[in-house]
């Protein structure tokens, strides 16, 4: 009989250290222009332009007249706004699914143009208007060693 106990609770311990280390949870890799050292936060409120970001999801939450809206991109009053510049509050004090419950407390609490302490991205900024093949091909400066090619190909026709 005490074998079976024995047994028995051996089995439970086993289980119930499985179940403990399923439970824990995932947050995802948060974006490169999240805010470094955050990596264990789901949320971030954006002031600058009132939307939150859930890092779990990897999905945008914002008002969209009235009704809170979740999508993969920004609205599209929005999408020339600077991620990499704008101020990213972490959210650590909250769990849920619903950060915009405390919408109230995080508008008064951190205003458009809010700046706490300052804040260095994840990762770098991609650059803006990178020149295509055919802007190569127009310009030999920016084609970085590549002129060369593209006239003997234009050359074969």
């Amino acid at each position: 009989m005490k074998k079976l106990v024995f047994a028995l609770v051996l089995f439970m311990s086993v289980f119930f250290a499985q179940a403990q280390v399923s439970i824990n949870v995932n947050i995802g890799t948060p974006p490169s222009w999240g805010p470094e050292g955050n990596d264990d936060s789901r949320y971030y409120y954006l002031p600058d332009i009132d939307t939150y970001y859930d890092v779990a999801q990897r999905q945008y939450i914002y008002d969209n007249n009235g009704r809170w809206t979740r999508d993969k991109r920004l609205p599209s009053r929005y999408r020339n706004y600077d991620l990499y510049g704008g101020y990213k509050v972490v959210l650590n004090d909250y769990k849920g699914n619903t950060p915009y419950s405390y919408h109230k407390k995080h508008r008064e609490s951190y205003p458009k143009g809010y700046h706490g302490k300052p804040q260095k991205s994840r990762g770098s900024k991609p650059e803006k208007n990178k020149p295509d093949h055919k802007e190569k091909h127009e310009n030999p400066k920016n084609s970085k060693g590549n002129s060369n090619k593209d006239h003997k190909h234009d050359d074969h026709h």
